[in-house]
């Protein structure tokens, strides 16, 4: 059986950096003070976005007090899940909770996105234009509604190169813009649900 990483060594803590900052839904981590004390990449371009739900903190306050109490599985039995529509995002962001009880208990929020490109084949539909892979890259985060800066700071390369991308993805796809790539693809039989 293969043990955790051992985080003294530095080769693990990269390692876990990676995987931590590269999973595809945002993790912030709160202490009993409501201090933010980890948040992984996805979490931050999720804040630089939209502001955590006003339940969020809420919810919080009261797990840490069921946990001063005691009275944490009484209190809170099951999973705490909340899912939230945010304006200017085609998605649902779905919030859960988990907690760490010990001498220094904190709570973790994993911020997952339902997107859209989740519903698509976004491979079949690359195929069939012949997209490479960094426009597939590109057109996912589009479907998914993400402005072109957003899209330059998720993929990490600059919004000018987003742009000669998107220019070749509406060349292979024979469509003028955003909204007529939209009309192209989001239509019933390429979504599934």
């Amino acid at each position: 059986m293969v043990n955790a990483l051992d985080m003294r060594d530095d080769k693990s803590k990269e390692v876990v950096n990676f995987v931590f900052n590269t999973m595809p839904f945002g993790i912030i981590c709160l202490n009993r003070n409501m201090n933010m004390v980890y948040c992984n990449k996805q979490a931050t371009l999720f804040l630089d976005r939209f502001k955590l739900p006003e339940e969020i903190p809420s919810v919080s306050r009261r797990i840490f007090d069921a946990i001063n109490r005691s009275k944490l599985n009484e209190l809170f039995p099951g999973e705490i899940c909340l899912t939230k529509k945010f304006e200017g995002s085609p998605s649902n962001w779905i919030f859960r909770l988990s907690i760490f009880e010990s001498l220094t208990p904190i709570i973790a929020i994993f911020i997952i996105e339902d997107k859209i490109s989740n519903k698509m084949d976004v491979n079949a539909i690359r195929q069939q234009y012949k997209l490479t892979r960094k426009e597939s890259d590109i057109l996912r985060r589009v479907l998914d509604g993400l402005k072109n800066l957003e899209i330059s700071k998720e993929l990490e390369i600059v919004e000018q190169t987003v742009k000669d991308h998107l220019s070749n993805i509406y060349a292979k796809l024979g469509v003028e813009n955003r909204n007529a790539l939209y009309r192209s693809l989001l239509s019933p039989s390429n979504i599934q649900f």
